[in-house]
């Protein structure tokens, strides 16, 4: 009898809270980008200018909110994923096909997405904090601090703004990293090159990351801009109209940052996913 180890239900949290805390200064860039009302600022030039403004600590603006979403989203959603996945494929002792994977990553990420709304706007807040004239900043102190300012100064609603783009875009994101991850894993295992090690995880997760960007980022300009409004827009639909009326590029507006981040925090996520479970997963036997 040789003995396998399957993922822990909060892995996925803990993993993708690892890599945000190496990836969060392109994901704060990622939000200065896109919350631009015109394109002014490249990357490059949105980052120089925010370390001479702010100095080197600023890249890390909101660190407390991202990791508060990565423990709520993240885990989640690689909650239900692993968990069903697993189960469903103990019960047919088989792999799961890619259709099953895609439908259980959409429901995974839509439900996750919903649950780190509140953590999501605070995150995006904070981040954007930065960039803002001193008597226009929120100044929240951390996360749980935004969470509770948000709450009582505009309400429980508030904490759930953008709730549907954020749902949607969790899907899709879903999708594109955990069903996309799983399937390429499971092909490049099939063709006997190469065993399930770190190389195999590197090479499944950079596919998984791309897919993950493109699929999303329409999405997440649209969410982006609805967390931090204050008040200018008065739903998803006037939001995406008004986001379309500066051209079809505003879509995809920060596209670069954004796979700039998501390749290397999927990897990131999936490499210490992948060691935690070969380490510290739950043990199950099999022939």
């Amino acid at each position: 009898m040789q003995e396998k180890r399957i993922s822990r239900w909060y892995f996925g949290g803990v993993s993708s809270s690892a890599a945000a805390c190496l990836t969060h200064p392109l994901d704060l860039i990622k939000v200065h980008l896109q919350t631009q009302q015109e394109v002014r600022m490249r990357m490059m030039g949105m980052t120089v200018n925010l370390v001479r403004r702010e100095g080197y600590l600023a890249l890390y603006s909101g660190l407390s909110a991202a990791l508060c979403r990565q423990m709520t989203y993240s885990l989640s959603r690689f909650a239900i994923y692993e968990t069903v996945r697993d189960m469903m494929s103990s019960r047919n002792k088989g792999l799961m096909p890619f259709y099953q994977k895609v439908l259980l990553g959409a429901f995974g990420g839509f439900a996750g997405g919903f649950i780190g709304t509140p953590a999501d706007v605070v995150n995006v807040r904070m981040q954007n904090d930065v960039k803002l004239p001193v008597e226009l900043r929120r100044n929240y102190a951390h996360a749980l601090d935004g969470l509770f300012r948000v709450w009582k100064e505009e309400g429980t609603k508030k904490l759930f703004s953008g709730a549907t783009v954020a749902s949607t875009r969790g899907a899709l994101v879903t999708v594109g990293q955990l069903a996309c991850y799983d399937q390429s894993k499971q092909l490049v295992l099939a063709t006997g090159y190469l065993a399930d090690n770190v190389l195999t995880h590197i090479l499944a997760s950079v596919f998984a990351g791309g897919c993950a960007t493109v699929l999303c980022q329409p999405l997440d300009v649209v969410k982006t801009r609805l967390m931090n409004s204050k008040g200018e827009y008065g739903g998803v639909f006037h939001c995406l109209m008004d986001t379309a009326r500066l051209g079809p590029k505003a879509f995809y507006k920060g596209l670069v940052p954004a796979a700039v981040r998501l390749i290397p925090h999927t990897v990131l996520t999936f490499v210490f996913l992948e060691q935690l479970r070969q380490h510290f997963g739950a043990v199950v036997a099999r022939s």
